[in-house]
């Protein structure tokens, strides 16, 4: 997989580049529903072999990711908790 393809994937599915795993499955569900050939609504057995691959391409790249523990990530990704250490200690906004 290339990055290239990375980005296809999210593109086919219209996902943003910041995608929780929930939302890349709810994504790929409704496209399935959306243009599975027995719903009958496109006639074009393509579309959900792109989505259906758009899936595997995107399930492969989170089940090898490495995920990240440093400080700097958990606040990245908790940035409401990164702005109450940050100011815990000010009067004004933390403890008194």
């Amino acid at each position: 997989m290339t990055y290239v393809d990375l980005q296809e994937a999210l593109q086919i599915l219209g996902l943003r580049e910041r995608s929780t795993l929930k939302e890349i499955k709810a994504r790929h569900r409704e496209l399935v529903k959306r243009y599975h050939p027995d719903a009958g609504s496109v006639d074009d057995p393509e579309t959900i072999r792109k989505v259906n691959a758009a899936y595997e391409i995107l399930q492969n790249y989170v089940t090898e990711y490495r995920f990240s523990f440093t400080e700097e990530e958990f606040y990245e990704q908790n940035p409401e908790e990164h702005l109450r250490r940050q100011f815990m200690d000010v009067p004004m906004w933390g403890k008194r």
